[in-house]
């Protein structure tokens, strides 16, 4: 079958009875053509699917219409974890309305991250970026500043000078809440098993765990790649420990139920002799046997609101201001209770 011929702007014109130059101010909002003559154009723009060749568009500098998000997860795992799903479907809504794309990209690498934003800001693709998982000395961050690629990270902390803005989720306050809740019911021995341990949300998470050492409360702080296999290992290694914890809290949902199936296949009943724990929530959580203690946040919330605020920032000539985003709450359920002897 031979290729589709691609509607140019000369085929616009000649369509609409004007010239090229007329057709190209229509279509980029432009002065220079009459409210009625834009509106013919772009209507027979939209009927014949004319989209704008990324050489154009860096050439003239007009806007890409298009958002990239660039995802560091093995793809065989990121489809497992309701975080990103909901997080996408969020940006998704958001940038419809605005008749604005979704580049989603899988990287290998922080360095593969990199070179993908050099790449999208060479020819143009993207209008802008949302950056996820902040580390403390972020290479990513001075290359969007250099590349003048408009950003959004969504974080843990507020951004410093010279960073992109952040829509930043208060961890912290959130792993208080979360270790606090196991202190609180006794629990004198508490495991996190984490994901990487470069984030900067694992290191404020651990941080928490830590400073319970006031309380009398022992920690374990397990980095990991965020996958269920690694999450299953992890709990096999401390539940074969000559003193296990009593508690041990997962960074999402997928490595928390993984644990709830380690746990039962080794007989160790939750939440009798072991309550588990996770910083995600998801509807799956509630669904498991026992149901899952979980930090609630509205992830579809959090990717519209990164979503518009990264509009808001491609249209600002200045780098704006943080927002902060609504801290999740905890969702207690059946995983969780006191201690009680083994």
């Amino acid at each position: 079958m031979p290729p589709v011929k691609r509607v140019t702007i000369t085929d616009i014109a000649r369509l609409a009875g004007v010239s090229p130059g007329a057709v190209s101010f229509a279509l980029n909002g432009r002065p220079g053509v009459s409210e009625q003559t834009r509106q013919r154009i772009l209507a027979i723009a939209e009927e014949h699917d004319w989209l704008p060749s990324s050489t154009a568009r860096a050439l003239t500098g007009a806007r890409a219409g298009v958002i990239g998000f660039a995802v560091n997860r093995p793809a065989r795992t990121l489809g497992a974890e309701a975080f990103f799903t909901d997080l996408i479907a969020g940006i998704q809504s958001a940038l419809a309305a605005q008749r604005i794309a979704l580049q989603t990209v899988l990287v290998s690498s922080v360095e593969d991250e990199v070179a993908t934003y050099r790449r999208w800001r060479s020819a143009r693709q993207v209008d802008g970026v949302i950056v996820i998982d902040p580390r403390d000395d972020d290479p990513r961050l001075p290359t969007l500043h250099e590349l003048g690629l408009p950003a959004v990270v969504i974080g843990s902390v507020a951004s410093r000078a010279s960073d992109p803005a952040a829509l930043w989720i208060d961890d912290r306050q959130v792993a208080r809440t979360v270790f606090g809740h196991l202190a609180g019911l006794g629990h004198r021995s508490i495991a996190y098993v984490a994901g990487p341990g470069e984030f900067q949300h694992t290191r404020l998470r651990a941080e928490e765990l830590t400073a319970l050492a006031d309380r009398g409360v022992t920690g374990e702080v397990i980095p990991t790649d965020s996958s269920p296999a690694a999450a299953s290992a992890a709990l096999h290694r401390l539940l074969d420990a000559a003193e296990p914890p009593t508690a041990v809290v997962f960074d999402n949902d997928v490595m928390a139920i993984a644990g709830l199936r380690t746990a039962q296949e080794c007989g160790v009943p939750v939440p009798l002799h072991l309550s588990l724990s996770s910083f995600d929530d998801s509807v799956v959580a509630a669904l498991v046997h026992p149901s899952i203690t979980c930090a609630t946040r509205d992830t579809f919330r959090l990717g519209a609101d990164a979503a518009a605020f990264l509009l808001a920032q491609i249209d600002s000539p200045e780098v704006l201001p943080d927002r902060a985003a609504a801290v999740p709450q905890l969702t207690v359920r059946d995983s969780t209770a006191a201690p009680s002897p083994r």
